[in-house]
């Protein structure tokens, strides 16, 4: 299985090395040279198998020889030891054809440790195979950054720089970034978006002499690692509802487009998947480009749902590489404007193309408020504000005859705040992060600069 970069012009790389890479040297994103397929008879033998187990036949075709068999299952065993419900990804059912995947029962509660818990380990066995030792650094809106920090503290082969918006996520979130002791971890509050630590992310990358003095890795979205990772809970969720003699459609609620986008490589897998529905806040950049083929960058709008606060979705340029037959240098071009003018204007073609795998909706404050109200009273699940955008997309789409699965991305207690402003109950956190709050913070604060950014890292993996 080789891997090769959206943009056409960056060495083909192994599992391994796309894994520990993260970002092709082009500025484009790693994915597959070819989507390995499962036979119905290979899904359908799903059906009765733990999640560990679906994990490997999943995604063993992705990986080639990087790790044996028994390798990859202790990996894949050691990983998800520590979530806090047995099938580690349970579906609840919210009424007659709609389900509740809940995501959240992982270390930070939220899907996220999905990917991150297996990179953790998949990092770990490879670096101490090869005698590296690697810079991680990363930018969240919130969960990322703290499901990475959880998954690599007190790792010998590897140092974590997590950049988050300053004042933009969660306490909760900040609080789980900011209080592992740990001295391989550093959590640093950027002035300004999420969406310029990405794009300080992407500078670190496109900075080679940087890059290769600090062997920088990657583990946001952009690591197809963490793509891969997603994809399984989709199998798991939809062999239980019946798959693959019935179709299965999925709400996905979603700001940089990795969860949906695992989805979409679930379909070409084999997976019977009728509809994949995006659901987004106020800052609908997806929605809007779906609806109208313009994809434009706006202006970020904090929200109650902070992990979506994103208008530029680095992993749609996957989607755009596929719906453009893989023609690496359009999409080389395509981006280029994009990032000199904030706007790209996609055909009616490439727009038909995206809209047979995916559709689209947006839940503005006072839905998505509304609906964490109403579901709550109707079915006692409380959800948190970004599944809630979810549900209440999910809702606008359920015209097919298929089982619709929303997926719930993170806890409520995550989001106390705007929960407890829908439903008037402050969502407790779980018994094993109780005491949270009174955990002693360690954050650095530090301006949108690249330089500065750099020289701190520099800083801190020499000391």
């Amino acid at each position: 299985m080789h891997y090769i970069s959206t943009r056409g012009s960056a060495p083909h790389l192994n599992f391994e090395d796309t894994m520990l890479t993260g970002l092709a040297k082009d500025g484009g994103l790693y994915v597959p040279e070819t989507i390995p397929t499962l036979s119905p008879d290979e899904i359908r033998a799903m059906r009765a198998l733990p999640y560990e187990e679906i994990a490997f036949r999943v995604m063993k075709p992705f990986i080639g020889d990087t790790f044996s068999d028994s390798d990859f299952q202790d990996i894949i065993e050691k990983a998800y030891a520590g979530f806090g419900h047995s099938a580690l990804a349970p579906l609840v059912q919210l009424e007659q054809n709609h389900f509740l995947l809940e995501l959240f029962h992982g270390p930070t509660l939220a899907f996220k440790d999905f990917a991150m818990q297996l990179i953790g380990q998949m990092f770990q066995v490879s670096l101490k195979r090869r005698g590296e030792r690697v810079t991680i650094v990363g930018a969240t809106s919130g969960d990322t950054g703290s499901a990475a920090i959880e998954a690599f503290r007190g790792l010998d082969a590897v140092d974590v720089f997590i950049l988050f918006p300053d004042g933009r996520v969660s306490e909760v979130q900040r609080r789980q970034m900011t209080t592992p002791s740990e001295a391989n971890v550093h959590a640093l509050a950027v002035e300004g978006t999420f969406d310029d630590c990405q794009n300080r992310l992407k500078d670190m990358f496109n900075d080679f002499a940087f890059r290769d003095a600090v062997q920088l890795a990657g583990v946001n979205s952009i690591n197809w690692a963490r793509v891969l990772a997603q994809v399984v809970y989709y199998f798991s969720s939809a062999v239980s509802l019946g798959a693959p003699d019935r179709s299965i459609s999925f709400t996905v609620p979603t700001g940089n487009f990795g969860d949906i986008f695992a989805g979409y490589i679930a379909k070409r897998m084999g997976l019977s998947i009728d509809k994949l529905v995006i659901a987004t806040n106020q800052n609908d950049i997806l929605h809007r480009c779906l609806t109208n083929g313009a994809y434009e960058q706006g202006t970020v709008l904090p929200s109650i749902s902070p992990s979506m606060d994103i208008q530029i979705s680095s992993n749609f340029e996957r989607a755009l590489f596929d719906a453009y037959e893989r023609d690496g240098a359009a999409v080389a071009a395509l981006m280029e404007e994009f990032s000199t003018t904030g706007r790209v204007s996609l055909s009616q073609g490439i727009m038909k193309t995206l809209k047979q795998h995916f559709t689209s909706g947006s839940a503005s404050e006072a839905a998505t408020l509304s609906t964490i109200k109403r579901i709550y009273a109707e079915t006692g699940e409380l959800l948190c504000p970004h599944s809630a955008i979810g549900v209440y997309v999910a809702e606008q789409n359920t015209e097919s005859q298929s089982p619709m699965v929303t997926l719930a991305t993170a806890h409520p207690a995550k989001f106390p705040s705007a929960v407890e402003q829908a439903s008037g109950l402050h969502p407790p956190l779980p018994a094993r992060m109780s005491d949270l709050y009174d955990r002693t913070e360690r954050v650095t604060r530090i301006e949108n600069d690249l330089s500065a950014l750099e020289a701190l890292i520099k800083e801190r993996i020499a000391s």
